[in-house]
């Protein structure tokens, strides 16, 4: 969910964050509306989930790129390590910690009780357990930072006590990681008997421990970028069209052939979402060298993509819940809901405009001054 500075925009990039963050949006619109086995309620219903994979995956592409560049040019210390993170904190604190205590004092006076309310600050919400009620948008941002945090620590501490060459010992750790996230799928699938996707939605798709790997896949991606280049370019299109077809087969094709959680949970709780981070990952060769565009769609797609984070942030628990805890949309006809959804996404776009130019686009600014 981060943003790139004007000369380093990559136009692909931008429309994948784009497309992540109208996703989710489009998701929640859900629930505005009745319920309803419609065809069209069910993709929008896969776009609040795909969206965050794709957030996920970006993520750490772009991290992976700073990340490794910083590990190869210097002598990884702690304090190269912590001088990653303070950026990185820079870049996504101050907004999410604003926005939390917005929510907070509002909530308090509507009389929401917020249980553990001190969880949200050390983003330890849904660390180990089911994501806390209070905030619920926020659990991505909880596998986000604890991302940042442990692919630096591991490389310092590898960096000190295993002699091999710097590429190697990145990718190591970068795969160790992706293991041990998997490996607690492992664990859970082993332990729990998961038979519902409510559940899994809750125990296992929000949960810190077990979400990590989607990161890291990104990560994963951006090393193979910088060391295949040459092969980057060339099997773009291919591994494009392996996506899609894997995305169909995520999507569409499980429930063709049977493959429920009921009756395969182990593929459910282990297999499910690396091979959805998979298949997000197999869209960057094509999305990455989309280097510029120069159609009426460029400036749009660049503007959404600026403001996506502030988007995240705000559309959910702060507009969409007090717009529906203050307007009874149950008695609305089916008209007055689509131009209650228009009112709601204009206002969602209106406020984080402001929020990102007004203060997450200056605090940016600050930490570039202080390099």
């Amino acid at each position: 969910m981060q943003n790139q500075t004007k000369s380093s925009r990559i136009f692909g990039l931008d429309l994948m964050r784009a497309i992540a963050i109208l996703m989710v949006l489009f998701g929640h619109c859900l629930w505005i509306f009745p319920h309803s086995n419609h065809f069209l309620y069910q993709i929008l219903q896969l776009f609040g989930f795909f969206g965050v994979e794709l957030f996920f995956v970006l993520s750490g592409f772009l991290i992976g790129n700073i990340l490794l560049k910083l590990f190869i040019q210097n002598t990884f210390t702690f304090k190269i390590a912590l001088h990653f993170l303070k950026r990185r904190w820079f870049r996504t604190l101050p907004n999410y910690f604003l926005v939390l205590i917005v929510n907070i004092i509002i909530a308090l006076l509507i009389g929401y009780q917020i249980p553990e309310t001190w969880r949200y600050f050390f983003f330890l919400q849904n660390f180990n357990t089911t994501m806390l009620p209070f905030f619920p948008e926020s659990w991505s941002l909880s596998v986000e930072e604890f991302a940042y945090v442990f692919l630096p620590i591991l490389l310092v501490i590898a960096n000190i006590f295993v002699k091999k060459s710097k590429t190697t010992l990145y990718i190591i750790s970068v795969l160790l990681l992706i293991i041990a996230s998997i490996l607690a799928k492992v664990q859970y699938s082993l332990t729990t008997t998961n038979i519902t996707l409510d559940q899994w939605n809750l125990s296992m798709k929000s949960v810190v421990i077990y979400r990590l790997d989607s990161i890291y896949i990104g990560v994963l991606a951006s090393w193979l970028y910088v060391h295949y280049t040459n092969y980057w370019e060339k099997i773009k299109y291919i591994v494009m069209t392996l996506g899609v077809f894997l995305f169909l087969f995520l999507f569409f094709g499980l429930g063709k052939l049977g493959l429920t959680i009921a009756s395969h949970h182990y593929f459910w709780n282990v297999l499910y979402l690396p091979l959805t981070s998979i298949c997000v990952a197999l869209s960057l060769p094509v999305l990455s060298l989309w280097k510029t565009e120069v159609s009426i769609i460029q400036k749009p797609i660049e503007f959404i993509s600026k403001i996506s984070y502030s988007m995240y942030l705000l559309h959910y628990s702060l507009i969409l819940y007090l717009m529906k805890h203050f307007i009874d949309t149950t008695k609305f006809s089916i008209t007055n809901l689509y131009l209650f959804t228009a009112l709601y996404l204009t206002i969602v776009i209106v406020l984080s405009s402001f929020l990102y130019r007004f203060y997450e686009k200056p605090m940016t600014n600050l930490r570039e001054k202080n390099k």
